[in-house]
């Protein structure tokens, strides 16, 4: 159902309203996007702060930036792409990927491009979102965050940093204008985006220092490109692209094992990881500080056939002592050594646990979601939902992300749990729906159970995976199926809500 609105006015500013505003169109925003669209539904918007979709992969253009997913099984279950030209896609093409979903399914007109939202308030009064943007201000009868993870960098805090002369720029915010052929160069950070960074331009510059404060453990990567004759038969032949995509999801959740239930079965990658480095970096210096310390999978486990021979290069270093200080021209490490550079990528990752979106984003009580979550940690309920926040949904919430398989297959469960919440509100005729404080409680103590044994809790490690109160409040500790079972459906019994109509049905 939709209610009919009238406009306000503040100002000379009329207030946009829309019964459902979805912020962020990446894999998770489109595709909530186009599942409302196919509902029927018009009566929404997509605040999007870039100029395009894509999310991350609109945003990471940096030399060398691929998926560490295979092509097959990241995409949408309802677009398969039978053009990919590679195994382990592109950013390039993963990104016309997205554009062309958004295009074949025409929900481009939904979306409000270059559209920060700078503020969102519950007002209990009209049982409305107010949102504030840089393109004015909205009101929705239903919020659904679709920020990503993997979209606000994250600058280290080093003395000087801001005094440095040369060049300086995030992994994330790529400057194409600058030419680093023949310049000595500094990487700090030696995480996902670092292993593609450094081999795609070690070749080029004329010195390049890696600083590393915690090796990576590395995988094969097995990359290659897709023959004529496979594209062909992914196109024509009914259900092969399905097979082919479903193998690989199956191969992939055999990781969950050691992830998640026994962590000594990791000790099986551990054993390839290390072979791989024995064979790759064949000086023993160079292969003690680039041996991790800790149990394979307790951070992300990474994959390149090219980073340690880029390593291995005359003209690469790398540096395990920490940054002390960076100063007009250079980098000073703890030991007192001090590194001229001209240019300095910043290759720290992202904030995740820590998001500047939280501060916001103001609930039913007045508290942001960035003062909940320093109190109590990052907690929801089915990664979908939080206690305070009536009528909102986000995806990618708390203890949704993955360490082994394809995050879109759980924004496709979310789709699923989101589209019919929305539906089962409309259809009851709810004013308010707000997940009930014992269920989301109850729902986060048998989380934290599962993790208890996690290797990302027992492996030796400190990773952004962990808040500041010490719990995993980022990665999904099961297997994927089992929550996609566990959002199948919309459980309205788990919330609390008011009703427009006071004939509509108990829930």
């Amino acid at each position: 159902m939709s209610r009919k609105v009238t406009d306000k006015a503040v100002g000379n500013q009329p207030v946009r309203h829309s019964r459902i505003i979805i912020v962020g169109s990446g894999f998770s925003g489109l595709g909530l996007a186009i599942r409302l669209s196919q509902q029927g539904r018009d009566d929404y918007l997509v605040l999007e702060r870039g100029h395009d979709v894509g999310g991350t992969w609109r945003d990471n253009t940096y030399p060398g930036a691929a998926c560490d997913v295979p092509s097959q099984l990241y995409s949408y279950s309802f677009a398969l792409n039978p053009e990919w030209s590679r195994s382990f896609s592109k950013q390039p093409e993963i990104q016309r990927y997205i554009q062309g979903v958004a295009d074949k399914y025409n929900v481009r007109d939904k979306h409000v491009f270059d559209c920060d939202m700078t503020g969102a308030r519950w007002n209990a009064e009209t049982a409305r979102w107010e949102i504030q943007s840089s393109q004015g201000a909205f009101t929705a009868d239903i919020l659904i965050s679709a920020v990503g993870a993997l979209c606000e960098p994250n600058l280290p805090d080093i003395k000087g940093i801001n005094d440095f002369q040369g060049e300086i720029f995030h992994s994330a915010r790529w400057d194409h204008d600058s030419d680093l052929s023949g310049k000595r160069v500094a990487v700090i950070g030696t995480g996902a985006s670092a292993i593609q960074i450094v081999p795609a331009i070690a070749s080029k510059v004329a010195h390049l220092d890696v600083y590393q404060r915690t090796a990576p453990w590395l995988l094969p990567r097995a990359d290659r490109p897709y023959l004529g004759v496979e594209k062909l038969v992914f196109k024509h032949v009914p259900g092969v692209q399905a097979l082919s995509r479903a193998a690989i999801y199956a191969a992939r959740e055999t990781q969950v094992v050691g992830l998640a239930k026994f962590p000594p079965a990791m000790k099986i990658l551990e054993t390839i990881a290390r072979a791989k480095l024995a064979i790759e970096v064949r000086d023993p210096a160079l292969r003690k500080k680039v041996t991790p310390n800790f149990r394979i999978g307790c951070k992300r486990m990474l994959i390149s056939n090219e980073y340690y021979p880029a390593i291995s290069r005359d003209n690469v270093d790398v540096v395990t002592d920490g940054i002390k200080e960076i100063r007009a021209n250079s980098v000073v490490t703890a030991d007192g050594v001090e590194r001229e550079v001209d240019a300095i990528i910043v290759a720290t990752g992202f904030h995740v646990t820590d998001s500047p979106a939280y501060e916001t984003i103001s609930g039913r009580d007045g508290r942001t979601l960035a003062e909940l979550f320093d109190e109590i940690g990052q907690q929801g309920y089915k990664g979908s939902a939080i206690h305070n926040y009536p009528n909102m949904f986000f995806m990618l919430g708390p203890n949704v992300g993955l360490g082994h398989t394809s995050m879109v297959y759980m924004i496709e469960s979310q789709i699923n749990y989101i589209a019919d919440a929305v539906a089962t509100v409309d259809r009851l005729g709810l004013r308010t729906v707000e997940v009930r404080k014992d269920v989301q409680d109850e729902y986060n103590v048998e989380l934290q159970r599962k993790l208890e044994g996690a290797v990302w809790n027992t492996g030796g490690c400190a990773s952004w995976y962990l808040d500041k109160h010490g719990n995993n409040t980022t990665l999904w500790p099961d297997f994927t199926f089992r929550f996609r079972s566990l959002l199948e459906k919309f459980d309205a019994s788990a919330y609390e809500t008011t009703s427009d109509q006071p004939t509509a049905a108990a829930v």
